[in-house]
Parts: C-alpha cells; structure tokens; sequence
C-alpha cells in the first residue's frame, strides 16, 4: 500500500473528515460529491443558506434536491463543528473593489477559521480564484500566526482551482479533469488521491501551487481577451453597416477559428479574474497591456450600448428623456438566477443618465435580491408600450418570442436591441440592432 492510497484510506473508511468552507456555487457541488464516497462537514457563514442546505435546497439554484441524497454531509455555521474535519477545502468567493483591487477579505477570513479549528498533520486546499502566490504569501501565513503550526512540517497546503461553469450541465464538475498542486510531493499525491475519488477524467498535477494558481487566472483571462476583440470587431463592423454574426458565421468555417461571441461580460469569473493578475503584475513592476486594454473594451460595452440606442431614438425624432426603455434579462448570463456583478446593470445606469425611463424584467432573476443588490425594482412583467426594448440575456424563455410580442408592446418607430443575436432573420417591422 502506498502512501496516498494508506491517506486516503481513513476518508474511505470514515475515520476521518473533509471539511469543504464557502458553499456556493462552487464550495457546495464539491461538498456534496465527495459526500457520495467520504464524511464531510459543510461549513458557511450564512445561517439562512446552511438552513436551506439543511433542506436540501441550493440557494444558488444550480442543483436539484436529488443532489443531496446518498451524501453523508453535516451543514453547519458552527466554527466548533469544522474542528472534527482534517482535511480543509476553501471554496470562498474572491471578487475585486469599485476600483478593480482584489478583495481578500473572504479569503482571509476563511484563512482566520481554519487557524481556529486546524491540528497537527492537516491539510488545507485552496479553491479560490487567486493572484499567483497569494496561497503561500498571503493564507498561509495567517494559518501559521494564529495557529501556532508551521507550515509543511505541520500541517500541507495545496490548490485546486475551480472549474464551474454555472448554468453549463454538460461540463459539470465530476466531468472535467481538475488541476491539483500541493506544497510538497507528498501533500501532491494526497491532494489528487482525495480529488480523484471523485473526478472521471482525473486529475493534472501542476508543478506548484503557484502554476495552479496561474492555470486559473489566465484561462478566464484568455476568454476575456477573445470577447474583447469580438466587441472591439463589432464595433467596428457597426460603422460598416455589417452584421458582425454574419461576420463571425462565415469566417467560423474555417477549422482553427475561435468562436467567440460579442456581448457583456460580467459574472464572478470572467470579468473579474484578470484583475487579479493584472494587480499582481503591478505589484511587481511589470503594467500589463493587452490584458488591460481587453477589460477595458468589455467593461466599456454598457456606455456603447447605451450611446447607440441614444442615436436610433434621435435619429426618428424622439427625445431620450420622453423615451420608455425595457431591459429584459437581469443575471450576468443565460438561465441562471446569479446576478452577481452583472454588466446588465451598468447598461441600466447608462440609460437612466441619458435621462430614459426604464423597467427591467427577469425570467430567473429573485426581485429581493435584485432591489437590495443594485437598488432596482424589478418588474414582473412589461407594462404598456415602449420606446426601445433591449434583450439583454438570451434565457430560454425569450428565445421563441415574436415579432408580434415585441410589436405588441412597442410605440410605433420603436427600437429592438438584441445583444445576442437571438431575432437573427426574425425581425422585419421592427428598427433591429445586434451587437
């Protein structure tokens, strides 16, 4: 018996327990899948969500109750509780400032429970999205001050970047093979013992944490860059008068093409991630270029929008301030709930600065969360006619609606914006316009 299959022995058996701090949309899928094999202990600071957790509810809405049965799980707010755990998985969320700094409070907060609960021959896996060396340089040192341990003689640190995709059910979590790093090739083996348990495909071990880390960081970051230059494209095609889908569609039929697609970016990945490299990079004395410049055009596609709707409304003659203006679509992409750092909002604000007044509907999207979020009272449905309707998110349930719909509650020379291209063809009455 080797030294990783004798470790993971004690998880097998039950001796032992993993216990898995933050149960979003992240923390509570890998909780509840080594649930399946070993005993775990589901910790989160939100009393409300553990007593949904305790119900089997996802209060992030991505998994069914039937996820929950067959798990060997105990979800609690109680510090004390984690104490029983020896095998700590962090999955908090890592988001950045009004000024595009990373806030680690989540992180640090978490790195300050562990060093409460953590004993000699422990070990700590960081899931969080993070800057290169902000695992060994910034959690692990927190560990040892309040703990009294040292690091790797007593207790082994490891990352495994996380890898949801919300809303994706095809590429879920068991089903995409996961990175795994560990502070030592001891703590390596361990790590990916305990993870392969439950990942088909299995696991990549990285060369160091800091690799891992890096992995994470740049694969949202090339996504990013790719739909920066989609948007930058469509910009340029709409001075052309080309549609930029036909642009794409035809262009597509080349084998080695990357299909990507203009629109918004938010999400706590996606637009997100890149800063914390790009800060790092600073840090360091090097001022990131592409990078930077390709955040910059996403987070600037709001003001576009917006900008561009103006000009249609005064192009037929009407003043924006007299003008109704209806968002559809609210979360920060299609058929999910989640509207976290949604650029939809932004496009709300921009609107309401050129003085137009605007509703915004929801198919998925919880009114509660939305007014105390972002201040804006979502609506239930469309009331009376509008001067412009702009399709924000493209869920299911907008995908099959028709020309007649949007006519229906429209002023005549009304504008149909439809930033995801889902009316392609459809729409012939209407003034039509797509990123």
């Amino acid at each position: 018996m080797n030294n990783s299959t004798e470790f993971l022995s004690a998880y097998n058996k039950k001796d032992k327990s993993i216990g898995v701090i933050g149960l979003g949309y992240v923390g509570l899928p890998i909780a509840l899948e080594l649930a399946k094999k070993f005993k775990v202990i589901g910790f989160d600071i939100n009393q409300k969500r553990v007593e949904m957790m305790q119900n089997n509810i996802d209060p992030s809405n991505e998994l069914s109750s039937s996820a929950f049965e067959g798990t060997d799980i105990v979800f609690t707010a109680e510090t004390d509780v984690l104490k029983m755990a020896t095998f700590f998985i962090v999955a908090v969320p890592t988001p950045v400032d009004e000024h595009n700094v990373p806030d680690l409070k989540p992180l640090i907060g978490a790195s300050n429970t562990i060093a409460k609960v953590i004993k000699k021959g422990d070990y700590v896996v960081f899931e969080s999205t993070v800057y290169p060396g902000c695992t060994e340089e910034d959690c692990v040192p927190i560990i040892e001050e309040k703990s009294g341990l040292k690091f790797i003689e007593d207790f082994k640190v490891g990352y495994s970047p996380e890898r949801i995709n919300p809303g994706d059910t095809l590429h879920t979590l068991t089903k995409i093979t996961k990175i795994v790093a560990g502070c030592d090739d001891e703590s390596l083996e361990n790590i990916a013992a305990v993870y392969g348990a439950i990942i088909e495909p299995g696991v990549y071990k990285a060369s160091s944490i800091k690799v891992a880390e890096a992995a994470k960081v740049i694969e949202n970051t090339q996504r990013d860059l790719n739909i920066a230059l989609m948007n930058e494209l469509s910009q340029i095609f709409s001075l052309m008068n080309i549609n930029t889908y036909d642009v794409l569609e035809a262009a597509g039929t080349k084998w080695n093409f990357l299909k990507f697609q203009p629109g918004l970016v938010g999400g706590h990945c996606i637009g997100v991630d890149p800063y914390y490299l790009t800060y790092k990079s600073n840090e360091l004395g090097y001022k990131p270029q592409i990078i930077l410049s390709g955040r910059s055009i996403n987070d600037g596609m709001p003001n576009y929008i917006a900008k561009k709707i103006v000009q249609f409304l005064l192009k037929k003659g009407k003043n924006p301030s007299q003008c109704r203006a209806l968002i559809m679509g609210a979360t920060f992409k299609e058929n999910v709930t989640d509207i976290r750092n949604s650029k939809v909002f932004n496009l709300y604000n921009e609107l309401k600065d050129f003085q137009l007044d605007v509703e915004m509907v929801d198919a998925l999207a919880d009114k509660h969360e939305v007014e105390e979020e972002y201040g804006v009272s979502l609506q239930a449905d469309a009331s009376g006619k509008y001067d412009v309707i702009l399709v924000a998110v493209s869920h299911d349930a907008y995908k099959n609606l028709s020309e007649d719909y949007f006519t229906s509650i429209t002023n005549e020379d009304a504008v149909l914006v439809d930033i995801k291209n889902m009316y392609k063809s459809k729409i012939s009455k209407l003034e039509y316009w797509t990123l």
